[in-house]
């Protein structure tokens, strides 16, 4: 398989690489979260699957290990996480019995953030040097990766697909996003979780329905938006992670 990206003279992902979205969109709209999954590990080239190990992330994980324990899962310690965050990740690694979990960490923070403060001063300088950066580079290798992002989650996630181009930026070539979770509600989730006894964030039960780094999440009263505990107070509501060039990437077939 070519390379995304490559047969573009600007830069853009082939148009090959976006006709095959196309066609995998149409193939699963009526699937299963579980034969999304496993399309995306058997069909879509070389894949990671991007995990926070926060609320939800174990319902992939499992989705993930019960098809190919060998995954390569990336998870971004931003070095700003809480420590049930930390304890989870290693507790559920070893539950799953996952064996490619490879834990990225950014290479510049003593130097752009020497005393941990910027996230006080620029929440999104801050996002770019903890998370989209080093899991940018971490990709690089990588034709597509999968997601736990879902419709309901928050307004910029309304019309997700299963499947979406990412487009180039300057951090590489375009590669497939996928979004198995995409079209659940908040009850499926809770549902997976039971049948399959799966262990919850240990700050779920204390009122944090998304986690992310500890100085930036808070817990969420009953009636608001699952994400209004991130970045509290501020016009955001995305890490930049699911940006390219600044944008918000949402795009793909649309079937």
């Amino acid at each position: 398989m070519p390379a995304p990206g490559k047969d573009s003279p600007n830069g853009a992902a082939a148009p090959a690489l976006a006709d095959k979205i196309a066609a995998l969109n149409a193939r699963y709209r009526h699937h299963s979260a579980t034969e999304v999954m496993r399309a995306a590990l058997t069909e879509a080239g070389r894949i990671a699957l991007v995990s926070s190990f926060g609320a939800e992330s174990v319902v992939l994980l499992h989705m993930a290990a019960v098809i190919d324990r060998a995954v390569p899962v990336l998870f971004i310690d931003t070095q700003m996480l809480f420590t049930e965050t930390l304890v989870y990740q290693t507790e559920l690694a070893e539950r799953l019995h996952l064996s490619n979990v490879r834990v990225i960490r950014a290479a510049d923070i003593a130097r752009e953030d020497p005393d941990n403060t910027l996230h006080q001063r620029d929440t999104d300088a801050c996002c770019d040097l903890r998370k989209t950066r080093p899991l940018q580079s971490a990709l690089a290798g990588f034709d597509g990766w999968i997601t736990g992002r879902k419709r309901f989650q928050s307004g910029t996630r309304a019309a997700l697909d299963f499947f979406e181009l990412e487009e180039d930026g300057a951090q590489g070539p375009g590669r497939i996003k996928i979004n198995p979770l995409a079209h659940w509600a908040p009850e499926d989730v809770q549902t997976y979780i039971e049948e399959n006894r799966l262990p919850r964030h240990p700050l779920v039960a204390r009122g944090y329905p998304s986690i992310g780094c500890a100085p930036c999440t808070s817990p969420v009263k009953p009636g608001e938006d699952p994400r209004a505990g991130r970045w509290r107070g501020q016009q955001k509501d995305e890490c930049g992670i699911h940006f390219v060039n600044g944008k918000l990437v949402r795009t793909g077939a649309t079937t």
